[in-house]
């Protein structure tokens, strides 16, 4: 089963990956980050610590 909820608009790096997420049914911003075995995945917070939203755009 293919997801398509989730896409990439950034990335970075090769072996130290750091990617910026956009889930397209919210528009939430998630930043994603991983050095060889180990990852991590958190929301992207502006200045008053509330998650960046994106203009959903319909496909």
């Amino acid at each position: 089963m293919k997801n398509d909820r989730f896409e990439a608009i950034y990335s970075q790096g090769t072996m130290n990956v750091t990617e910026i997420w956009v889930d397209k049914e919210t528009g939430v911003n998630y930043l994603f980050r991983h050095s060889g075995y180990a990852g991590g995945l958190t929301p992207l917070l502006d200045r008053e610590g509330k998650p960046v939203i994106s203009p959903i755009t319909s496909q």
